[in-house]
């Protein structure tokens, strides 16, 4: 992979899922620990900013009273009205301190929904800046992640998942996500895998 044409997306690496005390990081702890999915994903951002990779990161954030979700909400949108999750302005909505953004980082502004895609200029960004190969992390990995993946599938876009870089609710949903779907639209690869194919300095990772 050439990291000139590579972006490594970090999907929403927030305190109210990477933090203690974030409204859902008690819902994902056990897999992030089962995967070491945060420290992996620390070593692959280093290695990716090392390499000459696009980084770029995907919070989602919500007004308050979360008026861009329906009057109604049902599934995982209603899970995070529950929680109050990733209200604007808040300490959960934070990109948690672990992850935070790098100069020359970019952070992609307007997510409301699972797909990275849908309500911001993610797309614009990445053919603006030539990127071909689009390698995605975070959270949820049946969820935001598998949503992502199947939309740059489409698009036309060379797609990596990173396995160990992405966790959900249970051990049961990140293996069949992983397993399952995720060779459907996308490489498959572990964070080492990746920093090999871009040529980042083996000390990183």
């Amino acid at each position: 992979m050439d990291p000139k044409t590579t972006a490594l997306l970090l999907i929403e690496y927030q305190n109210d899922f990477v933090s203690e005390g974030g409204a859902q990081h008690a819902a994902v702890a056990d897999v992030m620990a089962q995967t070491d999915m945060l420290a992996n994903s620390r070593a692959v951002t280093q290695g990716a900013r090392v390499a000459g990779a696009t980084v770029l990161h995907a919070p989602i954030g919500f007004a308050e009273g979360y008026p861009e979700v329906p009057s109604e909400p049902y599934g995982i949108l209603a899970a995070i009205v529950g929680a109050q999750a990733f209200r604007k302005g808040s300490w959960g909505a934070e990109i948690a301190p672990e992850m935070v953004p790098a100069v020359g980082d970019i952070v992609v502004e307007g997510k409301r929904g699972l797909d990275c895609f849908a309500s911001t200029n993610l797309d614009f960004i990445l053919r603006q800046r030539g990127v071909t190969d689009l390698a995605i992390a975070g959270f949820l990995t049946n969820c935001c992640v598998e949503s992502t993946m199947r939309s740059a599938y489409e698009r036309g876009f060379r797609v990596v998942t990173l396995t160990d870089c992405t966790a959900t609710l249970s051990m049961a949903e990140q293996e069949a996500a992983v397993t399952k779907n995720f060779p459907m639209f996308s490489r498959p690869l572990v964070h080492r895998q990746l920093l090999e194919e871009l040529g980042a300095p083996a000390a990183v990772s």
